[in-house]
């Protein structure tokens, strides 16, 4: 029982970690394309509150990968792990049932 409760508690975190590499890379398509502004105070504090929850879990991600270049490939690594995760967590959870 403590591994369904593990597995539903990690499972709903992932959710928010991605959906919240979803908006960071939404905001910075919108960014590069000059859709918004970031002189703007309420998109610029969205952008830093994003990057700043996310960049503690990236930046060990980014320090390991090699260089490609203008694409960072941190957040599907990140999404990739998480689920990886998710899914050993739900095996040991239906195991212990």
């Amino acid at each position: 029982m403590i591994f369904y409760t593990l597995f539903e508690i990690v499972g709903y975190l992932v959710s928010i970690i991605v959906m919240l590499v979803i908006v960071q890379f939404v905001m910075s398509l919108l960014i590069s394309f000059n859709v918004v502004n970031m002189s703007n105070q309420f998109v610029s504090a969205i952008w830093t509150a994003v990057n700043a929850l996310l960049d503690p879990i990236l930046t060990p991600i980014r320090r390991i990968m090699p260089q490609t270049g203008a694409i960072d490939f941190s957040p599907l690594v990140l999404i990739i792990g998480l689920e990886i995760l998710r899914i050993v967590l739900r095996n040991l959870a239906v195991a212990t049932m």
